[in-house]
């Protein structure tokens, strides 16, 4: 693994960095998107990343919130609530558990996606993927009490 990978993982695996990670990295995400025309996410340099479009559970509105995913082999991709392992689901969950009709744009396209909520086995088998993927997950679920929430994207 490279050393600039090892350096992002403990780094993303602090507490400092839940607490000012999501005051910047999501702002930054968004302005870079809108100004590349959908083509660059500056935190998918990392990880890769989409952009979600998905309704507000209680506006209705359109809320736009740049995330990290894990793609899967046959063009799905998993979502993770970890919320920089901070107390609270992240607001997106909640809009795609009202609302799982949503969009990503991946790569400069947008694609229409359903949202599914994983849980049981299938979300045991996730969260293994998830881990071997970004092992920081783990420190973010040892640092809460509620359980991350996963969700898989389909394209519809």
């Amino acid at each position: 693994m490279p050393v600039g990978v090892r350096l992002m993982q403990k780094v993303s695996s602090t507490r400092t960095f839940a607490k000012v990670a999501p005051h910047f990295i999501p702002a930054m995400d968004r302005a870079v998107h809108r100004l590349t025309r959908g083509k660059v996410l500056l935190s998918a340099r990392m990880l890769p990343g989409v952009v979600l479009t998905a309704k507000g559970a209680r506006s209705g509105q359109p809320r736009v919130t740049p995330l990290a995913c894990m793609p899967e082999p046959g063009g799905t991709w998993l979502l993770i609530g970890s919320n920089f392992g901070r107390d609270g689901h992240p607001a997106w969950t909640a809009n795609l558990l009202k609302h799982p009709d949503a969009e990503v744009s991946w790569r400069g396209e947008t694609i229409p996606v359903r949202a599914e909520p994983l849980a049981g086995e299938e979300r045991a088998e996730a969260w293994r993927a998830v881990l071997g993927f970004w092992p920081p997950y783990a420190t973010y679920q040892a640092r809460i009490d509620r359980e991350i929430r996963l969700f898989r994207l389909t394209r519809r």
